[in-house]
Formats: structure tokens, sequence, C-alpha cells
């Protein structure tokens, strides 16, 4: 694994309203709803980890000691293609879990994980997890249904994918980051390098610039520097609409 700070998560009494998972106030997250179990029971056995922009904190190939849920920041997950091509899963914001695939099935983490900018994560180690799923049926339920709708949205994004010509993944791309990250002053809240956005829409970083470009002389999107901003959101979703492109959140 890659070196980074990391402190305990600091022991509290019982009464304390600092304990628990005060990330969120969502119910729908699973982390926020069982925090008792996955923090309180043990929290000398659980790392708050502090990483720095560009760090990576997950190793691909590395051993699988257990996984990682995303307390504040932003990380970017991939894979190692062919001749060394990086393909990029997916991004992660808060709330949001990283490692899970290799949890309980795999030996060695088949992706891996870098900071876009200072992030911190609480990191449960297998060993937790497995005596926490163990004794909490409705928690293994609902990992069971992550799990479930995962390993839809994977399916889907493939078969998508593989029917998509090169300017309908960089839209596709770019529809993502909006609806995952939403708009800063009328860009994209996240800003991505060219490459970064040809290695999540599997095309070449040339390509990129070439789609960006005839997208803004069509009036779409505008862009400043690495910032990019839609234009016409409608018009975008409508010329990859057959493609469903509303199932990668």
């Amino acid at each position: 694994m890659a070196i980074f700070h990391s402190h305990k998560i600091p022991q509290e009494t019982p009464n304390s309203k600092g304990l628990g998972c005060e990330v969120c106030k969502k119910n729908q997250c699973m982390i926020h709803r069982y925090s008792n179990q996955l923090l309180l029971e043990s929290v000398s056995k659980n790392t708050v980890l502090k990483c720095k922009k560009g760090q990576q904190f997950i190793i691909e190939g590395a051993p699988v000691n257990g996984l990682f849920f995303i307390k504040k920041g932003t990380v970017k997950v991939f894979r190692t293609g062919i001749n060394g091509r990086e393909q990029i899963v997916r991004f992660a914001k808060d709330c949001e879990i990283i490692g899970h695939r290799g949890f309980g099935t795999q030996e060695y983490y088949s992706i891996g994980a870098i900071a876009l900018q200072d992030t911190e994560l609480y990191y449960f180690s297998k060993e937790h997890l497995q005596k926490v799923l163990l004794e909490n049926p409705k928690f293994s339920y609902e990992m069971m249904l992550f799990y479930a709708n995962e390993l839809n949205r994977s399916e889907n994004k493939v078969k998508s994918i593989s029917q998509m010509t090169v300017r309908e993944r960089v839209i596709d791309t770019l529809l993502y980051i909006h609806r995952k990250f939403g708009d800063l002053r009328g860009f994209l809240n996240l800003p991505l390098s060219r490459k970064e956005y040809a290695d999540y829409a599997g095309t070449t970083e040339e390509q990129v610039i070439r789609i960006f470009s005839t997208l803004k002389k069509e009036g779409l999107i505008i862009s400043q520097g690495k910032k990019i901003g839609i234009n016409n959101i409608q018009l975008l979703k409508k010329e990859i609409s057959e493609h469903n492109y509303f199932l990668d959140s």
C-alpha cells in the first residue's frame, strides 16, 4: 500500500455526539445507517487515512486487506489495460465505498485508486467487516443488494459503451461527471485533464481534444483551460438517450 498520513479514530465516551459517522445525514447512505456497528463497536480497529492530492492509496495487484469509505474528497478508480494503458473505471466522492469488489472474493486488488484532491477515508479491515457481517443480518442483506446493484450498473455500462461511437462515449463521460459532481460557476465541478477524459471514455487524448473542439463549435460546451462547461444538457442527453445514459451515477 502507498504511504499516507493516518490516525486512529479518537476514543470518546458512548454518549458523545462525535461518535459514529458524521459525514452526512443521508438515510440512503449504508455507512451512515450502520455507523454504530462499523465505527463504534471497535473504534480502535478502524483508521482514518489522510491522502494528499495525487496520492495513491490502493495499489493494483496488492493484497486485499479491507475496503475504504470516502469521508471527504474525490478519488479516481482505475485498472491497467493492454500495454500498460490506464482505464478509469469510475470517479468517487464523499460517502462512497472503494475497494469493495476485492473484499471476500479476491486475494489482490484488481483496481488502483488515487486521490484527485486532499481526501480523508475510513479504512475497515477485512476481519472487522467479516465480524460485522456475521453479527448483523440486516447489514449483510444491504451489502448483498449493494453488490447486486453494482453488478447491474457494470453490465449495463459495458453493453452501452460497446455500442457507442467515440463521440457518444465522450458525451456520456461529460454527462456522468455532470450528474455526479454538478456545476461550479458554470463549469463541471471536477476539473479533469483531457487524458483523464480519454481514459474514462476509452479513447485517446487526441480524439477527446478533437471532439471537444467540435462540441464547442456546435455550442454544446464551453472550455477554459482544464474546465469544461455544458451549455445544452438536453441536447447532449438526446444524442445518447438510446444508450440509457442515466444508468451509471
